[in-house]
């Protein structure tokens, strides 16, 4: 299917949020103002001026995904999204976001046993449009950590193709990347257990969505607090580090 012209006319309203509530309405008028937003999220979040935020003042957001299982691209789906905002080295503890979806597919029992998402829960979920909606809108322009990205990475771009039609572009930060970097041949796995239990950071609830995000964010605060005693002081001089590790 070619794809629709950008600039004018209908889909340039829907991308610039400016469709007539009389037209969006016919469309589905949540999911054509959602895909709006979405689309208009994803636009120039990989600015430059982010790199020299001092790494005291980055605002981050830190998350996590529950799936039906380890491919996105052979057709598992996202069970639920967790996230808690950070702020240099401050987890604000008072900003979660937490949802299940609806996955319109069957949950693997290996999947409700590691997770404890049923079938039952989900079928009273929002659907995955609502819930990435809601994820996108909670973390906004902020730069993302997650642990072990690359999965995430794959689901929430399958998603926000699914959904929008549009890729990832927010900066994405790896915990797993930072470890190897700042603690070199210390660990056998990099596992987010591991490194936890490294940092003294008492394990509970894994596996969940927000309390995988959680833990997560205090591995990214220990991480940050090293990095700034070695003298990194930005975004910047974060990745420079990571494309020599």
């Amino acid at each position: 299917m070619k794809k629709p012209a950008q600039g004018g006319g209908f889909w340039g309203a829907l991308r610039r949020g400016g469709v007539p509530s009389a037209i969006a309405s016919v469309m589905g008028a949540p999911t054509a103002q959602q895909m709006a937003f979405i689309r208009s999220l994803t636009r120039e979040q990989r600015r430059s001026e982010v790199l020299r935020t001092p790494l005291e003042r980055l605002e981050t957001v830190v998350f996590d995904l529950e799936t039906t299982g380890f491919s996105a691209q052979h057709g598992d789906e996202i069970l639920s999204f967790g996230a808690i905002r950070v702020v240099g080295d401050t987890i604000m503890e008072k900003e979660q976001f937490y949802t299940l979806v609806n996955p319109r597919t069957v949950i693997p029992e290996h999947i409700t046993e590691l997770t404890g998402i049923t079938r039952e829960m989900t079928d009273k979920a929002p659907p995955l449009m609502n819930g990435l909606h809601d994820f996108m809108s909670f973390v906004g322009g902020r730069v993302l950590v997650a642990h072990a990205s690359a999965h995430d990475k794959a689901f929430l771009n399958a998603a926000l193709w699914k959904t929008s039609k549009v890729q990832l572009t927010h900066r994405v930060l790896d915990t797993m990347m930072l470890a190897k970097w700042l603690e070199p041949q210390q660990h056998q796995t990099y596992s987010l257990d591991e490194l936890l239990t490294h940092q003294c950071i008492l394990i509970e609830g894994r596996h969940h969505a927000l309390e995988d995000a959680k833990m997560t964010a205090k591995l990214w605060v220990a991480y940050v607090q090293e990095m700034l005693k070695r003298n990194v002081t930005n975004l910047a001089d974060i990745y420079a580090h990571l494309s020599h590790a």
